[in-house]
């Protein structure tokens, strides 16, 4: 695991933006990978067509559900039931406030569920406050692949 890269999951580049100008403002991360939908998150963690990823593990992936090709959830389970990622820090960035999202999220071990503010400060705020947790603060294992 790379202790200083995320990999970020989201499809509105418009999000992305906002949520790597909230990180910009700590120096605790060297790296953040931006991928577009669900296949290529998986591709990006896991490698493609029995090739093994050549990407370290980030120490956080920050995870949309609404995602073209394979959705949060399905991106999630596959990550959940590989030896390799199975303790990966994921937490779900989303719009859906959906009590059966909620629920199949933490029920496939995620690591937190936030819902996306509407206001543009509000978000940046929130972005930093994920980042500054799980980057600086949280103590995750050392996964080494």
């Amino acid at each position: 695991m790379e202790p200083t890269r995320i990999l970020l999951v989201e499809d509105d580049p418009n999000d992305a933006e906002l949520i790597q100008l909230s990180f910009e403002t700590y120096n605790f991360i060297n790296q953040m990978d931006v991928v577009e939908d669900g296949e290529e998150a998986l591709h990006y963690l896991l490698g493609k067509e029995g090739n093994p990823s050549p990407h370290p593990l980030p120490r956080l992936v920050l995870l949309d559900l609404k995602l073209p090709k394979l959705n949060g959830i399905q991106v999630l389970e596959a990550i959940r039931r590989h030896p390799r990622t199975r303790q990966l820090v994921v937490v779900v960035m989303t719009s859906s406030a959906e009590e059966r999202d909620l629920e199949a999220c933490y029920n496939l071990g995620v690591n937190s569920y936030i819902v996306k503010p509407l206001d543009f400060q509000q978000f940046v705020e929130v972005a930093r406050q994920v980042g500054f947790y799980w980057m600086l603060l949280n103590q995750p294992p050392d996964l080494e692949f």
